[in-house]
């Protein structure tokens, strides 16, 4: 008799995310290098996993999400309160099991960041993308994230020239809560 596989998605404990811990570092880095595997080179994933160091963790595990399961870590979302802007939280990174992925996990990690930021105090999020990440961006503005005025348009979004530096373009989003 065949088994029937419920992903985490379709079953309750999606609602037991969790605060992320420092301990969760390794794992994490771990899983953008394994997840992000099968669309980047191994040197362009590890590159991606730089973008998680250990001190977003150390500093931010309070409003970072995890989601797991037997199988381990699936999902998480790093994401901050901005200490310099009392209204303002920020997403920072979010990665989700490949298996996982179409399934409402990302969705989940960010309404519960949503959730947690408003009884917080804050009443807008913000995030940045790749204008080369179309995904992304069509991920952000379903989730109801308005693009930011930038430099240039690309694609008929707008862009932020240089960014992150020379050549690193981002697009810039908002969400009032």
């Amino acid at each position: 008799m065949p088994t029937t596989h419920h992903s985490l998605a379709d079953r309750q404990d999606m609602q037991d995310v969790r605060r992320a811990r420092t301990a969760d570092h390794t794992t994490l880095v771990e899983c953008v290098q394994r997840w992000w595997g099968d669309s980047h080179t191994p040197e362009q994933s590890r590159d991606l996993s730089l973008l998680l160091p250990r001190l977003f963790l150390q500093h931010f595990a309070d409003t970072s999400l995890i989601l797991e399961d037997e199988q381990g870590i699936r999902a998480f979302l790093v994401g901050f309160h901005s200490a310099d802007h009392a209204n303002e939280a920020y997403i920072h990174f979010v990665g989700v099991d490949p298996e996982l992925r179409k399934q409402g996990v990302a969705r989940h990690l960010y309404t519960a960041f949503f959730a947690r930021a408003a009884a917080a105090g804050r009443t807008e999020v913000r995030a940045v993308t790749s204008p080369h990440n179309t995904g992304s961006i069509a991920f952000h503005q379903a989730m109801g994230f308005e693009p930011e005025p930038g430099d240039r348009e690309v694609d008929g979004i707008p862009v932020h020239v240089d960014y992150d530096g020379p050549t690193l373009d981002r697009v810039t989003f908002r969400r009032v809560l």
